[in-house]
């Protein structure tokens, strides 16, 4: 089988500027890009971080940090208790957002595939199904966060350790190794991720099926196609690093007003409709490739003329 890149991604391009631009709809763009805002929550990536690297006592009160925080806590019990209030409203925000994203990825997905401007409809219509990517998102997040405070206690551990052996060097090599292992699980999870938003999620859309009979039917051909798929991960990853940059670039050029049209998630999602909605097209594109039962667009079987509702 041979699997096309570019060509999906012409169509996606060529699909948005049909739905978006051939008429232009303003209220159809406010619309989609409601379900899109929707779709995208909790899916942006947080800046990096940098800062000086100070020497083996500046290492060693960091390792002691955690036993300074606890005899804090112990002493400020007040403080304690508000703290653990705000991990459990903080916990419950999450666990709200995940619900309303598992929605709207089915909703702007309906959206995409239809050439319409619906929100009511497919909030009802795909209910259960987005019940079932909810749970397991947020068992497969639980899972996550699990694992890496779990390592993060082992290294710090093990730091600790090392350091207090000889009081003098930091284990350069220890925390070395275990930054390279945590990218690898960090990107593991991005690819993971980049499957059940791109291909998984469809399949449950066009198959009518729960998230985990989607991941068997998607694991299926893709263990099958396995560098068809990881070509697919490094393109999308070049195309969102050249739209950021597009982005900057943009913003620049506009003596930062630009900028204030993103600093609202709605109005982001709004004015980068075309982006997302194209990035969208291309995924369902590329799994139209794999055979008729992977093709989200003849699950409507003729062509549905545009629609709006509020």
């Amino acid at each position: 089988m041979h699997i096309e890149y570019a060509e999906p991604l012409t169509k996606g391009y060529n699909r948005m500027k049909k739905a978006l631009f051939q008429p232009f709809d303003i209220k159809k763009w406010f619309v989609i890009g409601f379900t899109a805002f929707l779709a995208g929550l909790l899916d942006g990536n947080g800046g990096g971080s940098g800062g000086d690297h100070g020497g083996a006592d500046d290492f060693g009160a960091i390792l002691e940090a955690p036993y300074t925080a606890w005899n804090w806590l112990r002493d400020n019990q007040g403080w304690a208790m508000l703290i653990l209030f705000g991990i459990a409203l903080l916990f419950a925000i999450i666990v709200l957002l995940t619900w309303l994203s598992s929605r709207g990825k089915f909703m702007f997905l309906d959206n995409v595939v239809h050439d319409r401007a619906l929100i009511a409809q497919p909030w009802r219509e795909f209910g259960s199904l987005s019940t079932s990517l909810f749970i397991w998102r947020l068992f497969f997040g639980l899972v996550c966060f699990a694992i890496i405070i779990s390592f993060l206690g082992h290294v710090w551990r093990s730091a600790y350790g090392l350091y207090y052996d000889d009081f003098s060097d930091v284990p350069w090599a220890f925390l070395i190794r275990m930054g390279f292992t945590l990218l690898l699980f960090v990107i593991a999870l991005a690819y993971i991720n980049l499957l059940l938003n791109e291909f998984v999620v469809p399949i449950m859309y066009k198959q009518r099926v729960n998230v985990l009979q989607a991941w068997n039917r998607l694991l299926a051909i893709h263990w099958s196609h396995l560098g068809q798929f990881i070509l697919f991960a490094l393109l999308w990853l070049i195309l969102g690093i050249a739209v950021f940059v597009l982005v900057l670039v943009a913003g620049l050029l506009t003596c930062c007003i630009g900028y204030l049209l993103l600093i609202i998630p709605y109005i982001q999602s709004v004015v980068l409709l075309p982006v997302s909605f194209t990035f969208r097209s291309f995924s369902l594109e590329f799994l139209a490739q794999f055979g008729d039962e992977y093709d989200v667009f003849t699950a409507s079987g003729a062509v549905i003329a545009p629609q709006t509702d509020v």
